[in-house]
Formats: C-alpha cells, sequence, structure tokens
C-alpha cells in the first residue's frame, strides 16, 4: 500500500458496520490510512485495524 493506489477494501467501522469501498491512498500513517474514499466521495480515515481485506485495483 503507498501513495496514489487504488485500492478495494472490506472495512469494519467501530461501531460493527462492514462496508466494502474503493479508495485512493492519500497518506499511510502507523495505525491509519488517509484515502479519498470513491464511495462517498470525500476525503476518509481508516483505521488500519478495520481494514480486513484489500485487493490492489491500480498501482501508483
Amino acid at each position: 500500500m503507498k501513495i496514489g493506489d487504488i485500492l478495494e477494501i472490506i472495512y469494519q467501522a467501530k461501531n460493527g458496520n462492514f462496508s466494502q469501498r474503493h479508495i485512493r491512498v492519500i497518506q499511510v500513517g502507523e495505525t491509519y490510512v488517509k484515502a479519498y474514499c470513491y464511495s462517498k466521495k470525500q476525503l476518509r480515515i481508516f483505521q488500519k485495524e478495520g481494514i480486513l481485506a484489500s485487493r490492489l485495483v491500480k498501482s501508483a
């Protein structure tokens, strides 16, 4: 996972809800990933522990 990659992820939010999303990675921190979420059409911060699976769609 690197800046600019487009990923498909399965994410579990803190409230327990699951979602499948396509994201473009903007920043990778120690515990989070800041990314543009194509589903929500806005910047989001995803906790790494909530990303249950990921698949590279397009490399930067």
